[in-house]
Order: structure tokens, then C-alpha cells, then sequence
């Protein structure tokens, strides 16, 4: 499941994969991760390569668990932690240091292959799995997408969100390691008018469908 931030992949993938008796992975909160330790240790982020110098240095554990998936960083749980303002505004800048994606993918492609599951991020289907067996590219329109946000983060607005979307966009879909980008035989499915029932439906649909 890949798409923007704001496209519903969090809730529709959580959901699936309790439909399904599946396993989950957030890959965006292993990248969050890294970014909440980066900041601890007082790295640079403005330095590529002083990134590429430290990641492999922290030791990242994500849980699997579509009901509270878990994720701790050197045994401290940071679930709560990598969702503050402060990594959310940096994330993009560390996901883009390729010696930090290559260590994190290897970390999903190693969780993915202890069987079947359900993982969200931006580079799924064309990067970390291309052989997964149901591919869907997650899409909502830019005021649904800040909308949605707006209401998770308290004091935010739509037109804060917005515009930070619109950054993260840009940054995520230029960045030269893994662009976010649909993968080559996924499924667009547009969220914009659905409710989160009627999208997890669709998504068990074409998993029925495929599978």
C-alpha cells in the first residue's frame, strides 16, 4: 500500500490487515525512527552525510501488530515520540540519505519475508516488494488529504497541512533514492469521496480478486 501522506494508508492498511488475519508494517514509522534518534544524538540533518554516518548505529524494532504496532529505538518504545512536529518537519530530509534507506529496506524486506502481511509506505510495490501479490497506490485530493490531517494533529489547520503536504510531496517525489512513485501493476484507488469502510472493502475486493 504506497501513496502520499493524508491518502488513508495508515487506517486502510491497520484495517486490511485485520480483515485478513494478517501481520502489519509501518514503514514510515521505522524512517520516523531513524529521525527521532538523529535528533536525540544531535546529528545534522542539513548533512547527508553525517547521516549516512550514524544510521547504521541505532537498533530499530517495528512490531507487527495491526492493533498497536509497536516501535522502539536501542529498547525505548517511541510510538508516541516520532509523531512530534519536530521529526514530522525532518522526516523527509533523512528518508531521502540513501545509506539510510538501504539499511531501513533491508530491516522491511526481512520483516516482509517471515510471511504474509500488509505494509504501507512510498516505495512498497517498486522498491522493498515488487513481488507482492496485490499492489494499490493510495490517492485523495489535496484538500481531502489536509482535511484528514488537520483533524489528527490538535491546533493544526487545513491550510498548515496543506501547504506542509505539498513540501512533503515535493520533497518525497524528487528525492533521487526511491521516489514515491506508483509501482509498475498497482491498482489507483481515490479515496477522496470514500469512507474508511467503504475503501478497506474495496481493498479486500481486489485482494479476493488477485489472490
Amino acid at each position: 500500500m504506497d501513496g502520499p501522506s493524508g491518502s488513508g494508508k495508515s487506517s486502510v492498511s491497520r484495517g486490511a490487515a485485520r480483515a485478513l488475519g494478517l501481520r502489519y508494517l509501518d514503514t514510515g514509522a521505522m524512517y520516523r525512527a531513524m529521525t527521532w534518534w538523529m535528533l536525540q544524538q544531535g546529528v545534522d540533518l542539513t548533512d547527508p552525510a553525517a547521516v549516512a554516518a550514524r544510521c547504521g548505529e541505532p537498533a530499530i524494532v517495528s512490531g507487527t501488530d495491526p492493533d498497536g504496532p509497536a516501535i522502539h529505538v536501542d529498547g525505548v518504545d517511541v510510538a508516541g515520540p516520532i509523531r512530534e512536529s519536530d521529526v514530522t518537519g525532518a522526516v523527509s530530509a533523512v528518508a531521502a540519505v540513501p545509506e539510510v534507506r538501504a539499511r531501513l529496506v533491508a530491516l522491511q524486506r526481512e520483516i516482509i519475508g517471515a510471511g504474509d502481511i500488509v505494509v504501507e509506505g512510498r516505495d512498497i510495490g517498486s522498491v522493498v516488494w515488487p513481488d507482492a501479490a496485490v499492489k494499490i497506490y493510495l490517492t485523495a485530493s489535496p484538500e481531502a488529504r489536509a482535511r484528514r490531517r488537520s483533524a489528527e494533529v490538535a491546533g493544526s489547520t487545513v491550510e498548515a497541512q496543506q501547504e506542509a503536504m505539498a513540501r512533503r510531496d515535493t520533497l518525497d517525489s524528487t528525492r533521487k533514492t526511491d521516489p514515491l512513485s506508483m509501482a509498475a501493476g498497482a491498482i489507483e484507488l481515490d479515496t477522496t469521496a470514500l469512507t474508511l469502510d467503504e475503501v478497506i472493502a474495496e481493498v479486500l475486493r481486489l485482494v479476493k480478486e488477485r489472490t
